[in-house]
Parts: structure tokens; C-alpha cells; sequence
């Protein structure tokens, strides 16, 4: 059985879903600590301007973990990020197609930044039509840091199996899951090209620019990036 990992994030890109597509149960690490300025309460839509960031803003103390973090309901952002993809989006073949994800996604109030990435994450993954098991990393009993968590995690849901995005070979300890049995493989992924508006093509967008320009074929150029383990 195949495990992947990683914070859960609002608006991921293409990337993301295809390491959750790749994998047999995937665990949103909700218990990790917040990092201010990454991706996990913001991701990047395609203007007539250019790419744009699309943020949740967030009332966090240093060191609190991601399942602490509050969502600043003062600043407006559920007016102001759909007014941006209406302004971005709206003569995409299919925005329409997708008005009630963006409508449940911003409609309601949400006190953590958490439960609104794990929203967001299991409504794309449907949309997207990726079954893999999804779970929260605070539901699991899995101590220890960073590696040890990670072939904990492993070891609690019974999987042989690591997937690792590419970046983990800079801080993976991997003589720890050699010493668990558990193999380690890195997701290789190839960002696809895809007609967008606004001019050249951008990759690394928030995964809704393609379910805007491409529909239902979304979930088939997205998944023709990645290789196979």
C-alpha cells in the first residue's frame, strides 16, 4: 500500500492532486506546525494582469499548529476572492461548470483554516474523481518528528509504501524507513501544458485554472504529468 502526505492546502495545484491520485491513502498533516507565506492558506489564479495570489487571511501565533490557525473573517475574503476568478474567469469554457465548488467553498463562515483546506481539498479530489482514502494526521496515533512521524504514519496505516514529493530528498531521512521496511519513491512530475486565457501559458497555478479552461478533461491532463511508481 502506497502512503502520501502533506499539509492540507487551500487551492492546491495541479501537482498535489496527482501525488493524492498516486497514492493509496493519503494523510493531510494538519497537525504540523503553520509556516507563514507558503501555501497553505493562499495559491495563484491567471489574470488579464497576470498570476495573482488568491489568499485566506489567517490570525496565527508563532508555532501554532496548522489545525490552530483562525481564519480572519474580518478581512472580507469571501467577497473578495470570487469577485477575483468572476473577474479572471468568467470567459472560461467552463467557470459556470464549477459555480456551486466556488459558491460552498466561500459562502460559509469557517473558524480554522484547517477545516476549510480539508473541505476544499475532498471537494477537488470528487470533482476530479480521485478515490483515494484521505485522512487527518491528528486522527492517527503516530508520535514523533518530521522522518520518524512519516514511517510511524507508514507503520500505523500498514503501508510498505512511501510517496515523497520531490523535495524530500533534501530532509527525508531515509536509513529510517530502510530500517522499517518501508520503500521510499519520489513523485516525478512534468507540469502539463493546456489552453488558458490571458496570454502564454503559466504553470504552477491554483488547480481550479484548469478545471476552468478544460472541464472535464481536467482530471486526464492532469494525471498526464506525473510518472508511474
Amino acid at each position: 500500500m502506497i502512503l502520501g502526505a502533506h499539509q492540507p492546502q487551500y487551492l492546491p495545484w495541479l501537482g498535489y492532486f496527482d501525488k493524492i491520485a498516486r497514492s493509496d491513502v493519503f494523510v493531510l498533516m494538519d497537525d504540523v506546525q503553520y509556516k507563514k507565506n507558503e501555501w497553505q492558506n493562499r495559491n495563484k489564479v491567471k489574470t488579464p494582469q497576470g498570476p495573482q495570489w488568491l489568499t485566506v487571511p489567517v490570525l496565527y501565533s508563532f508555532g501554532q499548529l496548522i489545525k490552530e490557525v483562525k481564519v480572519n473573517e474580518s478581512d472580507h475574503w469571501r467577497d473578495k476572492n470570487p469577485k477575483t476568478l468572476r473577474q479572471a474567469y468568467s470567459k472560461a469554457p467552463h467557470f459556470h461548470d464549477y459555480q456551486n465548488f466556488i459558491d460552498s467553498l466561500h459562502s460559509q463562515p469557517w473558524e480554522n483554516l484547517s477545516d476549510l483546506n480539508v473541505f476544499c481539498v475532498k471537494a477537488l479530489c470528487e470533482i476530479l474523481s480521485i478515490q483515494t482514502r484521505l485522512l487527518l494526521s491528528s486522527s492517527i496515533q503516530a508520535e514523533g518528528k518530521s522522518t520518524e512521524r512519516l514511517v510511524n504514519l507508514c507503520k500505523a496505516l500498514g503501508a510498505d509504501t512511501y510517496l515523497s514529493g520531490a523535495g524530500g530528498r533534501d530532509y527525508l531521512e531515509l536509513s529510517l524507513f530502510e530500517k522499517a521496511g518501508i520503500r521510499v519513491v519520489f513523485q516525478q512530475y512534468e507540469h502539463p501544458e493546456y489552453q488558458q486565457l490571458h496570454g502564454d501559458f503559466v504553470s504552477h497555478l491554483a488547480v481550479i485554472d484548469l478545471l476552468f479552461n478544460s472541464g472535464g478533461q481536467s482530471r486526464e491532463i492532469l494525471l498526464s504529468g506525473g510518472k508511474p511508481i
